[in-house]
């Protein structure tokens, strides 16, 4: 279980403590359980969905939205901005687009991304309760984390050391595709075939996403990964509402 509190510790604000440095191993296994730190993420807002009811729906939507960005640590939407600010700033160039997503600094573009992608899931969210539909939050968090873990699978890493770099070289990648198999059957049995659309949506976009990354930077970073991650999840909340 330990693989699974370092997955939880990395992809949450959650109160996890580690008992020392975990092995680059357990680091790899780590990326088998980002699916179902998802499903967890998605128990706990269907859970806070099920205590809100009742609340003015603008506000119901906008607490919910909160707790989700609270429980991830905003962590993919700084990977969000970072890499929206690179490949704007980049102009094409890899070595311009990598330098800049190591700038802490956020530029415009990155606060006008941001402002959209919070807009849009905000919106899609307060179209998803007016459907009724709350079961359906479990589906766009344990797809975002699943796409990383096929990120990880599929496409290099192109920084060499650090974290990202001990998760990619240690990931049993047998035992990972066995996961993302039954990450998107799990989708399928909590929606039916609304799960199987939105799977087919998130395949499409993450196909869309990687192309982009490794046509400019010849594979993936950890900020790009969180790009994904946090479009990823608003594609699903819009195929969802659609």
């Amino acid at each position: 279980m330990l693989a699974f509190w370092i997955a939880l510790q990395f992809l949450s604000s959650l109160p996890v403590r580690l008992p020392g440095m975990p092995a680059p191993e357990q680091m790899g296994r780590s990326l088998l359980y980002y699916p179902l730190v998802g499903l967890l993420f998605g128990g706990l807002l269907w859970g806070l969905n099920a205590l809100l009811a009742g609340s003015p729906v603008l506000l119901h939507a906008a607490l919910l939205l909160s707790a989700w960005v609270l429980l991830s640590g905003a962590l993919h939407l700084d990977g969000l901005a970072d890499s929206a600010d690179a490949w704007l700033g980049g102009f094409g160039d890899r070595e311009r687009t990598l330098l800049i997503m190591k700038d802490p600094r956020s530029g415009p573009i990155a606060v006008v991304t941001l402002v959209l992608v919070l807009l849009l899931k905000f919106c899609a969210l307060l179209a998803l309760l007016d459907s009724g539909q709350g079961v359906l939050l479990l589906l766009a968090p344990l797809i975002g984390r699943a796409a990383l873990l096929g990120l990880f699978l599929s496409t290099p890493y192109v920084r060499s050391g650090g974290l990202g770099q001990a998760l990619a070289d240690h990931l049993p990648r047998g035992a990972g595709k066995l996961v993302l198999l039954v990450s998107a059957l799990a989708c399928v049995l909590l929606a039916g075939l609304k799960g199987l659309w939105v799977v087919l949506v998130a395949a499409g976009v993450f196909a869309w996403l990687r192309r982009l990354m490794v046509r400019r930077l010849g594979g993936t970073t950890g900020d790009t990964a969180g790009a994904m991650l946090e479009l990823l999840e608003l594609a699903v909340l819009i195929a969802l509402v659609l």
